[in-house]
């Protein structure tokens, strides 16, 4: 495992497209069939990473509390699954189904999607507008293994109350930090 910071993809970029498959659904899904009219958040996670781990649970209280208000959620899983067989799509289904997961949960296997979004940990987060432009990249919250601080979803939530109340958004975003994406 090494520590990886996001990338920081530029605000305003526009959300690469993409069709992949669900594990939990078994259907391929488009972005344009995700995609919100408020905000749309895409999580970069896998099955194996203990950061992702340590957020899992508070990924789908998130996804829960704000899917209600207009707010589509959707997980993608690039790693390269020959090396890391727990990450793949029928342990990812798996996952879901135990965690209770409210959100598609795609598989990126040929890593291209990945490389669109210049994903570069797991989880690193992404939240676009109803005209899908990246308006916050980052960190979830200020939670890490063992650093003691509960998982709130500070960041993310405080980004998705002021795009559902039409607030200027939170302007200082902070990377977020994880497992490298296991590329092929």
């Amino acid at each position: 495992m090494t520590l990886t910071p996001s990338t920081m993809m530029p605000l305003g970029t526009i959300a690469p497209n993409f069709r992949l498959p669900d594990t939990v659904s078994g259907k391929d899904i488009s972005l344009e069939e995700l995609k919100s009219d408020i905000g749309t958040v895409i999580m970069f996670i896998c099955n194996h990473c203990p950061y992702v781990k340590h957020v899992q649970e508070g990924l789908a209280s998130l996804s829960i509390d704000y899917s209600g208000k207009g707010i589509s959620f959707v997980a993608i899983n690039s790693n390269d699954i020959n090396n890391y067989p727990d990450d793949a799509p029928d342990k990812m289904r798996e996952l879901a189904d135990l965690l209770g997961n409210p959100f598609p949960y795609l598989f990126d296997e040929t890593q291209d999607v990945a490389k669109a979004y210049k994903a570069a940990c797991t989880p690193d987060f992404y939240i676009f507008d109803e005209e899908l432009r990246c308006v916050y990249r980052g960190q979830l919250d200020d939670s890490r293994p063992g650093n003691k601080i509960p998982v709130t979803g500070k960041d993310i939530r405080e980004t998705l109350d002021a795009m559902i109340a039409g607030e200027a958004l939170v302007v200082d975003q902070k990377p977020s930090v994880g497992c490298n994406i296991k590329w092929k």
